[in-house]
């Protein structure tokens, strides 16, 4: 049977109708849009900018008020990669595409950029001030909401013919769905698969039409290429949208298997043409520092069904929430008789079926690319939001629904409440309320639609603007005091960073005073402000947060000392003077803590530079050299060992305890430089009698406390440290270090007089050129990396070997250069696959072009 919903669908095969061109029999499954496309996804995208602009003025944040936007990620990672983007994009950055040297060291960039913004829209970014960051990445996400709705008001349109100021509120209503508004608008690059979606139940479309193959291909390289980790889960439920769409068509099954392997062969190619960037990713995170495995666990029932309802938040639950009218329409689909059987059903077990794939663990594992992701574990929600949308839509498209219908959606409705009341989620004085509120004026619409496509009315254009303004009106409150209340409790709940100011500015302003790179780095300091401050202030520090923080890295660091966040993927800065000789920083940028955070008192500093002598960034040592694996549990010998000399003394400590605090004593070298090394203490530390204080935050399981100076061992050599914890914590035999900076200084001057005595750095490629006869081991002051390759002079480029996780390379003497190349791992890969895919997209072009142009010669003559 064909269905009325799609009245092309088979019966042109049947009918013996072939394509006048190709003489191939071609699938038809939807008329052309007769509403104004583009006019509903204009209301759509108005309507989402609205909504989000006064929600945040009503919760008073950023840029319309005092509380900042940048939670969690956002500015930590997301703001700071659109800086160092923006940076790139001005010819400001240290490094390319390919190596990032202001980040951890040295780290690959290519993986990063498509992660966090490789997007079209990232590009933006270059077009407003440098100080203005934060409001750059604000309008970028403003923008790709908008869109987002924009392509759903398109796309039902598409599916099928309706009223277009309907398809723009369901557009809207889709853009700004509780997974939009409570978890994504912080995590911008989640945003791109927002967008995917609906293009690609677009793409969909083309390929059942057996159209715009091109266009298909291109659409879908885009979007995994913006961010390929919502394309893959919208590319999923696209799948299930076409064979849904081919179910409801019932064409003959040739047909049914062309049609989908045209859609299949548009993926892949499309996938294949993303490659380049996507396998670079793939490899990344083979390389990254490994996360925290969860095992998922599904959300309670009532926390789930609380969610379609507006203003309820929480982060570990699927945000369903898609206003009243969406809801009431998918909720009243089975029981509107206007519709074919087959369409009402095949929607609603659809839309069904997916959430129940949200809580059972192997399909959740699937949504996920099979890795319960840390964090959020329903960041697949915005495809159950897009299937409650479009079944929406197919309640109203085939005229809005009787009121038998609005009398059950209503009836489900008081059930999900009733439901819904049981969960901690729902606020009985506020979104109940507002739940019955929203309700009232949905149905109130819905309703006047349904008399007007019954009975004409005296007045029914007066009727139908009613009608309309009732639902927009409706859905344009509930969705902003949605956004408001999530903004509002988001910033609770997150660790929130301020935006760019006079802090950011002086640090930015000291850096770019005293830089020397790559002669030496300047590190933007220990205090830091976000956990990119390389990338938002400038410099080239240990510092580096990202999903991609190598494995080497993060393992070296914390051997010599450093301290973490985020379970090791966030490496904080070292202040120390062994480090600092080792990786060459040969500036120290010094700030007060920052009054944003409040973790500590402010001591009334200002932003001031400290400079000290450092060997060059390569370096000559003895043949030899082991891994990361290599290093002992003390930091201070493990620094002693990449240094090459003994520098520090490592005295017994006695602890004392009181009620309030507690107190080390030791005794050290008179005139010695004393460090602290307690990665499980988190309070302050200082010597008695001093007015340094050494800050530590450590938690367990996400957080270690790095090594922090204490100052200048008195000249009795006895050593009183006192202790004030604000949470419980260890401090270990072993923790205090008395550094003796004559010897320091000695080691420094030998590796200075048989370091480089010049080197350039451009990209991912480092070349220095040493002293005559240079025999034992070069060493880069940079993290071995996967995918460096390095070679002296003449000879053939080879992988780089390792120095206790820094890149080393063999000497023999003879060569007085050296150059060393990055490539990422995957990159070549990625181009052959990315190659094949034009190359297999320009021959099935040609092929068609040239069939076409038989065709047309033939009927010519």
């Amino acid at each position: 049977m064909v269905s009325p919903s799609l009245p092309l669908a088979g019966s042109l095969s049947r009918s013996g109708i072939t394509h006048r061109n190709t003489n191939r029999l071609r699938l038809r499954l939807r008329e052309r849009v007769t509403g104004p496309a583009p006019t509903a996804a204009l209301l759509a995208a108005a309507l989402t900018v609205t909504v989000l602009c006064v929600g945040d003025i009503v919760a008073r944040s950023y840029p319309f008020g005092f509380r900042t936007r940048s939670v969690n990620d956002l500015g930590n990672q997301y703001v700071p990669f659109h800086a160092h983007l923006w940076d790139l994009l001005h010819g400001r950055a240290d490094g390319g595409l390919l190596v990032n040297w202001q980040s951890g060291y040295g780290s690959s960039f290519l993986p990063d950029l498509g992660t966090y913004v490789s997007s079209p829209f990232a590009l933006l970014v270059g077009v407003f001030p440098r100080d203005e960051i934060d409001l750059a990445v604000y309008v970028i996400t403003l923008l790709k909401v908008a869109s987002a709705g924009a392509a759903m008001a398109w796309l039902l349109l598409r599916m099928r013919p309706g009223r277009w100021w309907a398809a723009g509120l369901l557009g809207a209503s889709y853009a700004l769905c509780g997974w939009t508004l409570a978890t994504s608008v912080y995590n911008t690059m989640w945003l791109d698969g927002l967008i995917a979606l609906p293009l690609l139940c677009l793409v969909g479309e083309w390929t059942l039409d057996d159209r715009r193959r091109v266009l298909g291909v291109v659409v879908v390289a885009v979007a995994w290429i913006a961010n390929f980790y919502t394309a893959y889960m919208a590319t999923l439920a696209a799948g299930l949208v076409l064979l849904l769409r081919l179910w409801l068509a019932d064409p003959p099954v040739r047909q049914k298997l062309a049609a989908a392997g045209r859609a299949a062969l548009t993926v892949a190619l499309g996938v294949g043409l993303a490659a380049p960037l996507v396998v670079v990713v793939y490899f990344g995170t083979g390389h990254a520092y490994p996360g925290v495995v969860r095992t998922f666990v599904p959300a309670p029932t009532e926390d789930l069904v609380a969610r379609l309802l507006p203003t309820t938040y929480s982060f570990g639950s699927p945000a369903v929430y898609v206003g009243m009218t969406a809801l009431l329409l998918a909720l009243a689909l089975p029981f509107h008789r206007k519709v074919p059987r087959r369409v009402r059903y095949g929607w609603t077990l659809l839309a069904v079926a997916v959430a129940l794939s949200f809580q059972w663990g192997p399909t959740h594992l699937l949504w996920h690319a099979f890795s319960t992701p840390n964090g959020s574990s329903y960041r697949q929600t915005f495809v159950l939001c897009g299937l409650l949308v479009i079944a929406a839509w197919h309640a109203l498209s085939y005229g809005p629904p009787d009121l038998r219908a609005l009398g059950a959606a209503g009836g489900l409705l008081a059930l999900i409440v009733a439901v819904a009341s049981g969960s901690a989620l729902t606020d009985r004085s506020f979104v109940l309320p507002l739940t019955l509120l929203a309700a009232v004026g949905a149905l109130a619409g819905l309703a006047l639609l349904a008399r007007l496509a019954q009975r004409p009315a005296k007045r029914p254009a007066l009727m139908a603007g009613l009608a309309v303004t009732l639902l927009l009106g409706t859905q344009l409150g509930e969705a902003t005091a949605t956004s408001a209340v999530a903004t509002r409790l988001r910033f609770g709940h997150l660790d929130d960073y301020a935006p760019w100011g006079d802090r950011q500015r002086q640090q930015a302003d000291a850096i770019a005073e005293a830089d020397g790179w790559p002669r030496y780095r300047t590190d933007p300091g220990r205090e830091q402000t976000v956990g990119n401050d390389p990338l938002m202030v400038g410099g080239q520090g240990a510092q580096y947060y990202s999903s991609l923080t190598s494995d080497v890295l993060s393992r070296t660091l914390i051997a010599l000392g450093d301290g973490y966040t985020s379970r090791g993927r966030n490496i904080q800065s070292l202040d120390n003077a062994v480090t600092d000789a080792i990786f060459s920083v040969g500036a120290r940028v010094h700030s007060p803590p920052d009054p944003h955070q409040g973790w500590f008192p402010q001591d009334g500093s200002k932003v001031t530079v400290s400079r000290q002598e450092v060997p060059p960034l390569v370096t000559v040592r003895p043949s030899g050299g082991a891994g990361v694996s290599a290093f002992g549990p003390s930091a201070y010998r493990n620094q002693e060992l990449l240094l090459g000399a003994r520098v520090y003394t490592v005295p017994r400590i006695k602890r004392v305890e009181t009620s309030a605090r507690s107190t080390i004593t030791t005794t050290c070298p008179a005139g010695s430089e004393a460090y602290l090394w307690a990665p499980h203490f988190s309070g302050t530390a200082g010597i008695t009698g001093s007015d340094i204080v050494g800050r530590f935050r450590s938690d367990p399981g996400t957080k270690i406390a790095a090594m922090e100076p204490l100052g200048t061992v008195p000249a009795s050599g006895r050593l009183r440290i006192e202790l004030s914890p604000n949470r419980p914590g260890v401090v270990a035999d072993g923790a205090v270090g008395c550094l003796d900076t004559g010897r320091l200084r000695a080691a420094v001057d030998r590796l200075k007089t048989t370091g480089a005595t010049k080197v350039t750095v451009s990209d991912g490629t480092i070349h220095a050129e040493l002293p005559a006869g240079s025999k034992g081991t070069a060493v880069i002051a940079a993290p071995r990396i996967a995918g460096w390759r390095c070679a002296t002079g003449d000879a053939t480029a080879v992988p780089a070997q390792q120095y206790y996780g820094l890149i080393a390379v063999p000497l023999d003497g003879s060569s007085t250069d050296l150059t060393c190349t990055f490539h990422p791992p995957g990159l070549r890969l990625g181009g052959a696959v990315g190659a094949a895919s034009l190359l297999t997209l320009v021959g099935l072009g040609t092929f068609a072009a040239v069939r076409r142009r038989r065709a047309h010669d033939h009927v010519s003559a």
